[in-house]
């Protein structure tokens, strides 16, 4: 029973670090190191509390961290992301299962394609000369939040499944 309780109370703290996550990056467009960190290091807690095994599903999870922080380091390089949105990603990767975690890019995607019209129409309407800056961390926040309610919350997946 307290494994239920811990697994839904991380959960929820990762709920509310993404939402930090989101309104820092709107705000400063930066995502805090100390932030991503924590969620980062409080992945072990969460695998414990969800009974998975060090052999496969706790590799995989790694496995897909790493892959994901190559593949967006190297955006990050070519300056298509930032810094905080990588390490963000990172760390949920960390989190979310494999599967889940391609379901996330492309909800991921899709917002942060309709956040990038959004607020392209926005600076062009305000005749803003400076470079656009897409807070990206807001995609990733709602796509993470998506994946909670619809995939680990049993109450979430009964409504939008059936």
């Amino acid at each position: 029973m307290l494994g239920g309780y811990l697994h839904y109370g991380l959960l929820v703290a990762l709920a509310i670090a993404l939402l930090v996550a989101a309104f820092t990056d709107l705000r400063r467009r930066q995502i805090d190191n100390s932030l991503n960190a924590g969620i980062a290091l409080a992945a072990p807690l969460f695998w414990w509390a969800s009974g998975k095994s060090l052999w496969p599903d706790v590799a995989w999870q790694l496995a897909v961290a790493a892959g994901a922080f190559a593949v967006f380091a190297a955006m990050f390089a070519m300056k298509w992301m930032g810094g905080g949105d990588v390490k963000l990603l990172t760390a949920l990767a960390l989190w979310i299962d494999p599967e889940w975690f391609l379901r996330l890019l492309v909800v991921m995607a899709l917002v942060g394609g309709l956040l990038t019209i959004v607020m392209g129409a926005w600076h062009v309407a305000r005749r803003q000369r400076e470079r656009l800056a897409i807070p990206y961390g807001v995609a990733i926040a709602i796509a993470g939040l998506w994946v909670i309610g619809a995939h680990y919350i049993p109450v979430a997946q009964g409504a939008l499944v059936g």
